[in-house]
């Protein structure tokens, strides 16, 4: 299956049972909600997904089983992250043989790479395979950024196809449409600027609360691509406080309670996370519960154009 990279793309987190075992039920659920509210594609085992705390058996159901279930109607893109080249590539293989479509890549973990080490960690992974990739561009949380200098070195390669921008300074979007036109697909990869990015033109967006809220999500992008900026701003301005839950250190663990209020999902998560208590839970749950019963009545978006 094609990989366009345009529309909306969810982070998946990695659905646990309270025993700390894949709950692939309520993976299965979140899954097949995400695909009747018309995402694009989905991603696994990325920030949201505790990908640092999956094993390869692990990522194997998980890719295995989106494949099985979705059954060729959107791409399956699994995100590697990994502190060697020679695992990266390895899981770049894996995931070609697991039945994923696409690949999403960081730069490597905590060993900071300069240009040189960077530019060739990415082309060994894209040399060691066919699957098209989407880079993630994150140096707030992972401290290595992917310069413009750095794509320039990467444009002849051709499965190096995206970026998923989360530098957080929206002028990056026209510095790289300056720079190479359309060469690389650019999706805005922090909820909190989502719309600003779409309207500036990026082709999609790699989202989080999405996981909790995929028709509001969905509605956002499709009523921007179709004009309607008013009406896509309103839902918008609604989303904010729950997408600022995105941008957050404990992001994962808000991003799963708030699955678990809206019935897609648990607030489980894996060691060394903790679920959250006290005070610091109910303050979220107020922001959610809020979001929830003030929740917008949807225009009719799902026969809008889904590029």
């Amino acid at each position: 299956m094609q990989v366009d990279w345009q529309g909306i793309y969810p982070a998946l987190t990695t659905k646990f049972t309270q025993d700390d075992e894949l709950d692939i039920p309520l993976f299965v659920h979140n899954l097949q909600v995400q695909q009747d509210a018309g995402v694009a594609g989905i991603i696994l085992g990325g920030t949201l997904g505790e990908a640092s705390v999956l094993s390869t058996a692990e990522k194997e159901i998980l890719v295995k089983t989106a494949v099985e279930k979705i059954a060729g109607e959107i791409p399956v893109v699994m995100n590697i992250a990994e502190g060697s080249t020679r695992e990266a590539v390895q899981q770049a293989r894996y995931a070609k043989a697991w039945g994923a479509n696409g690949l999403m890549l960081l730069p490597p973990m905590r060993y900071r790479t300069d240009h040189r080490e960077t530019v060739a960690y990415f082309s060994a992974v894209a040399a060691a395979t066919d699957l098209p990739i989407m880079l993630y561009n994150n140096p707030n949380d992972y401290k290595t950024e992917i310069t413009l200098d750095m794509f320039a070195d990467l444009v002849s390669i051709p499965e190096i196809q995206a970026v998923k921008e989360s530098t957080r300074d929206i002028t990056n979007l026209t510095r790289m449409r300056n720079r190479f036109g359309h060469r690389f697909k650019v999706l805005c990869g922090v909820d909190t600027i989502a719309m600003e990015e779409l309207v500036m033109g990026a082709d999609g967006w790699v989202a989080g609360l999405v996981c909790a809220f995929p028709h509001e999500t969905v509605a956002i992008y499709r009523l921007i691509l179709a004009g309607q900026i008013d009406v896509a701003a309103a839902i918008y301005r609604w989303f904010m406080p729950l997408l600022e839950l995105d941008i957050l250190p404990k992001l994962v663990q808000y991003i799963k309670l708030a699955e678990q209020e809206t019935g897609l999902g648990s607030e489980w998560v894996r060691a060394p996370r903790l679920t959250l208590e006290g005070e610091e839970r109910e303050r979220v749950l107020q922001v959610i519960r809020k979001g929830i019963a003030t929740r917008p009545v949807l225009p009719e978006f799902m026969t809008l154009n889904k590029s």
